[in-house]
């Protein structure tokens, strides 16, 4: 399990929704400054789930997903606080494991400073149907992201949100030892 210590200044991650996009409620102020730098962590960005017993071959995967993109859309003026929004998507794969035709996929969601520090860190699942299909894809919305702002010299760049799958030892193992099994996400 990657490792974070939350600290909630005041920082809220609200949940998922399909709430209005920022993008879309912009008026002709321009924001403050540029918004943050938003992207995924690299050892939780893939997310690989064998079969119990079974070995860390092909034949044995149950699931396995991994984060394809991420944009994140912002909105500040003066001293109010960043409020933004961010896209993933997302692409999962069944695998001859596979023991039904769903998977529950836990990721995360951080702000933090530009050095790393985390001031804020939630945690949303997200579920992958596949029926007959052995691969598919969805884009997950987590919005209402708001960064209070001690002035109005603080800019965005000051922060960056992170995301990436909530991931066992041995998966995080798995991905920094450079293994990778993917089912590409494609239409059927």
């Amino acid at each position: 399990m990657l490792k974070f210590t939350p600290v909630f200044l005041a920082l809220a991650l609200v949940g998922c929704s399909t709430g209005g996009r920022i993008a879309e409620q912009l008026n002709s102020t321009p924001n403050s400054g540029p918004c943050p730098v938003v992207g995924s962590v690299y050892d939780a960005s893939r997310y690989v789930k064998f079969a119990d017993g079974g070995g860390k071959l092909y034949p044995d995967i149950a699931f396995t997903g991994e984060i394809t993109d991420v944009r994140l859309y912002c909105r500040y003026t003066g001293d109010e606080p960043l409020v933004a929004e961010i896209e993933i998507d997302f692409a999962f794969g069944k695998g001859p494991k596979a023991t039904g035709d769903n998977h529950d996929y836990p990721y995360f969601v951080a702000v933090t400073r530009r050095n790393g520090k985390v001031l804020a860190k939630e945690y949303f699942t997200t579920e992958a149907e596949f029926g007959r299909k052995t691969v598919t894809a969805r884009t997950e919305l987590v919005n209402q992201i708001s960064i209070p702002r001690a002035d109005e010299s603080i800019s965005g760049v000051n922060f960056e949100v992170v995301v990436g799958f909530e991931l066992t030892p041995e998966q995080i193992e798995f991905n920094r030892a450079g293994n990778r099994f993917r089912l590409d996400a494609a239409p059927e």
